[in-house]
């Protein structure tokens, strides 16, 4: 059952379906990439994560090589074929460097997976048992928007590094300062025109999510482009923005994404700091580059965020964008695309309250990812 169908009303009634899975948070995000070696040294030079752990032929992996990185709560999988005949290296040739798995964690894989497919999921992968001698880990998966998955992982009886067939890392440490990010703030989706209710309602019924916010076209849009987003979330841990393109009078950022990407897929990742001002700086000493902000910006963010106590001059000197609403403020930054296909990029968040998504600064962000566009001839 597709999302469309839970849509049209294709599901049972909610009074006898299980309940939802109930999710402890993001446990961890698996990229597929061409070079995983090469993806992993740019992680750890550019943005200070650690490899922590490692799989392979010389752990018993024979199809793939997987580097486990972390940095505060944070931790990405990196996962690149060993063939030409690994879905790891179809995905690639398709899609590019992306996310591949957006992974929850949960305390019996078996009952979530089980609810999650009564209640409308497609089945991705049962849940089998990998052991060894740490222990065992449980986890199932089950399909989202385009090819991305969504793993169902109970860990609470592995005492190993992070998986069987994983051991820790010996690669050494990356050089450079503390970059200082603590955990993922939010993952944002992108999916076709006429689908954003669609996975709305997967959230909803099949996750047991809320909408936490709603932007139409009217909300967000420049001169030459517009698009729709909801923030779905399970109230704790998980907050997932989806947007959609709407009508404009040149290509969306969104309508880029999907062309180049060739499906829906995981647009950034919103990484939170507790000092965005020093994560910034550290992040260019490392050669982190960001979208630019026009001066201009600033006055009327004066104007927006009076009263506030903040250092508007370093905040103009990096680049760094400002919003509030009405349980406090928030700062943030977006990084240019991180794979070579105008996909994928970063956003690094400080929030002091506030629970949006920063709202008031979407069109300065669209207006600035329009200038990449127009430089790649893509607007």
């Amino acid at each position: 059952m597709t999302a469309t169908d839970l849509e049209q009303g294709e599901r049972r009634d909610a009074d006898e379906l299980p309940a939802p899975p109930a999710l402890g948070g993001i446990d961890h995000l698996e990229w597929w990439v061409g070079n995983a070696r090469a993806f992993v040294g740019f992680l750890e030079a550019a943005f200070g994560f650690d490899v922590v752990a490692y799989a392979g032929p010389e752990t018993g992996r024979r199809d793939r090589v997987s580097y486990l990185l972390q940095q505060g709560r944070v931790r990405f999988l990196v996962s690149g074929a060993l063939g030409p005949d690994s879905p790891i290296a179809e995905h690639v040739r398709r899609h590019g460097d992306g996310i591949r798995d957006v992974c929850f964690l949960v305390d019996d894989v078996e009952t979530a997976y089980q609810a999650a497919l009564a209640r409308g999921a497609e089945p991705e992968r049962p849940p089998p048992t990998d052991r060894d001698e740490p222990g065992c880990v449980h986890h199932a998966a089950i399909r989202a928007y385009g090819e991305t998955v969504h793993t169902f992982l109970d860990r609470n009886g592995y005492t190993g590094p992070f998986a069987p067939q994983f051991q820790p890392s010996d690669l050494a440490p990356p050089l450079g300062p503390n970059v200082g990010i603590t955990k993922i703030d939010h993952v944002v989706a992108n999916v076709e025109l006429g689908r954003l209710d669609d996975w709305v309602t997967f959230y909803e019924q099949v996750l047991g999510f809320d909408q936490l916010t709603h932007f139409d076209e009217d909300q967000i849009s420049t001169e030459y482009s517009a698009l729709m987003s909801t923030v779905v979330w399970n109230h704790e841990t998980v907050v997932l923005p989806i947007n959609e393109p709407a009508e404009g009078r040149k290509k969306s950022q969104i309508e880029e994404y999907l062309d180049f990407y060739g499906c829906p897929g995981v647009q950034h990742i919103a990484l939170a700091t507790s000092d965005i001002v020093a994560t910034v700086i550290s992040l260019q000493s490392r050669g982190v580059r960001f979208m630019d902000v026009p001066p201009e910006y600033y006055d009327e963010a004066r104007e927006r965020l009076a009263g506030v106590d903040l250092d508007w001059d370093a905040l103009q000197a990096l680049g760094i964008l400002v919003d509030r609403d009405h349980d406090g403020h928030l700062l943030q930054i977006f990084t240019e695309t991180v794979t070579d296909r105008p996909t994928v990029f970063f956003e690094i968040i400080q929030r002091e309250g506030a629970r949006g998504i920063g709202e008031g600064n979407f069109k300065a962000l669209f207006e600035s990812i329009e200038r990449a566009q127009a430089r790649r001839g893509n607007l």
